[in-house]
């Protein structure tokens, strides 16, 4: 039997328009949008830079893992992954089992503009954000399009990826056992 409320995961490299993207998509499905960042935040009482400063990056990862596993509902969600939550190991098989996975993408310097003066980026503290990011990215990359469909926002309004997400979501959730016609029937563009 066919569900109308598989989740939506988003994943990317920071400052590729998850959770700004999201939202929009979670809106425009019916459907709740949970940010994984700030759902550990809150059950927490802390930032993800405190967690890395105490107690570290590996018992962020598993929190982020815990947060997959059981930290969200099954269903009618959209939800914006940190950017390292699924290069963990297994990580990606369990997203693909939960619901329809997509990944935004864009170029280091796009990158480097949306997240420069953020201070809620534990990972760009560093001497050299730009050089950073590179080291970053060249690890991640090789998960990131193995994720399924892969989006570029460079250059693209906030409407126009949102648009790609939700023709790349209907498309994959056929298969993972959802229906097109999810938020109100409207008729995507091709990428």
């Amino acid at each position: 039997m066919p569900s109308v409320d598989t989740n939506l995961y988003l994943v990317g490299f920071m400052g590729t328009g998850k959770t700004t993207v999201g939202r929009t998509a979670a809106l425009r499905l019916g459907f709740a949008f949970l940010d994984s960042d700030h759902e550990i935040e809150r059950q927490q009482r802390r930032t993800v830079a405190q967690i890395f400063a105490e107690p570290g990056e590996v018992a962020f990862r598993q929190m982020e893992r815990e947060f997959i596993e059981r930290g969200h509902p099954a269903s009618a969600q959209v939800v914006s992954c940190g950017g390292g939550l699924v290069v963990q190991p297994g990580m990606l098989a369990l997203l693909k089992s939960k619901g329809v996975v997509v990944c935004l993408h864009a170029s280091l310097d796009t990158i480097l503009r949306r997240t420069s003066g953020s201070r809620h980026r534990p990972l760009l503290d560093a001497a050299d954000p730009l050089e950073r990011i590179r080291t970053l990215y060249a690890q991640r990359e090789p998960v990131y399009r193995q994720a399924g469909s892969v989006i570029l926002t460079d250059g693209r309004t906030q409407a126009d990826v949102v648009q790609h997400v939700l023709r790349s979501y209907r498309q994959e959730a056929r298969t993972f056992g959802g229906r097109p016609e999810i938020g109100g029937g409207e008729k995507p563009n091709g990428c």
